[in-house]
């Protein structure tokens, strides 16, 4: 029992960091999945409830055809590549489709205002269409603008956080 009056300090967090064109599943629930600098990047969640399983994916770019030798040794790079991946790590962990919810933020406009490349529309469009053709709904999206994103998942609960500069944490 704890006597009146003290704090009680929750154990630390375990930071599983995503790089950028990578993926990190766990179902180790005293850990929290974060990538930083979302800007044209997608960052992709799924979360399985019940068995407190989650993946998080850092994608920059939306078709694999563009470059199929970049495909084969980094596949988070690219949407078509790296969805499926992180579907079939968090299914291997125990997750089940019916329970998974999908949450998405980041495709920015960074660096290209005039929108001649259009990436992070681009990366919109791409992981719509692949969901979409495999009857995946997303629950959540937190896409365009022109601001970079943090985002976080925390695999007790399944809670996504998003930062943006200059602006508190927000739920997704």
């Amino acid at each position: 029992m704890t006597p009146i009056g003290k704090w009680v300090i929750p154990p630390p967090r375990k930071n599983l960091v995503v790089g950028v064109a990578d993926m990190v599943v766990s179902n180790d629930p005293s850990a929290e999945l974060v990538t930083y600098s979302l800007g044209s990047c997608l960052g992709i969640t799924l979360y399985d409830p019940e068995k407190k399983v989650g993946g998080l994916l850092h994608i920059m770019l939306p078709d694999s055809k563009i470059n199929a030798a970049k495909a084969m040794s980094a596949p988070f790079t690219f949407v078509d590549t790296g969805v499926p991946r992180l579907f079939q790590s968090v299914y291997n962990l125990g997750a089940e489709r019916c329970r998974l919810t999908i949450k998405v933020a980041g495709g920015a406009q960074l660096l290209d205002e005039k929108g001649v490349f259009n990436i992070g529309e681009r990366n919109q469009q791409s992981l719509r269409g692949l969901l979409a053709r495999n009857g995946y709904a997303v629950h959540a999206w937190d896409v365009g603008g022109l601001c970079s994103r943090t985002l976080r998942m925390d695999l007790t609960t399944g809670k996504i956080t998003v930062k943006t500069p200059g602006t508190n944490l927000y739920f997704l």
